[in-house]
């Protein structure tokens, strides 16, 4: 239950890029997050494809959000990057755990499942950014 660093990466450069209320470039976005530009490009341009952001090329273009932006949940974002473990799987790794056949921890760890599961379901990027907290860059760029 912890998130990859492609959807880290995904998750603060959407932010930023909401919280900018503009176009944004990719090389600003990165200089201010402290993240490799090109591992970015590629997680934002796949954001764009996914149609969570919006992206023009050009001097004058960048990345932008869209009507769906705001809307988007964590689950759809740990969907559209791609790291999702799969919902059943052992926190232990083992192979033959089910309700049947339970590892040391599987009853503890479905009531943490469930509620991991409702927090991602139920969070959406709007509701991240309206914490509110003045240094909301510097707390996505660490």
């Amino acid at each position: 239950m912890v998130f990859s660093k492609s959807f880290g990466y995904a998750l603060r450069g959407i932010l930023y890029v909401a919280a900018a209320g503009d176009k944004v470039h990719l090389y600003e976005i990165a200089e201010r997050l402290s993240v490799p530009r090109h591992f970015l490009g590629k997680i934002m341009r796949n954001m764009v494809s996914q149609g969570i952001l919006s992206s023009e090329k050009g001097s004058k273009g960048g990345f932008y959000i869209n009507e769906s932006t705001l809307g988007v949940s964590l689950q759809q974002l740990v969907e559209a990057t791609g790291e999702m473990d799969e919902p059943g799987s052992c926190v232990l790794r083992l192979r033959k755990c089910n309700s049947a056949n339970p590892c040391p921890l599987h009853r503890d760890i479905e009531v943490l499942k469930t509620q991991w599961q409702h927090l991602l379901a139920n969070t959406t990027v709007e509701d991240l950014l309206s914490k509110n907290n003045p240094l909301f860059i510097q707390s996505i760029a660490i």
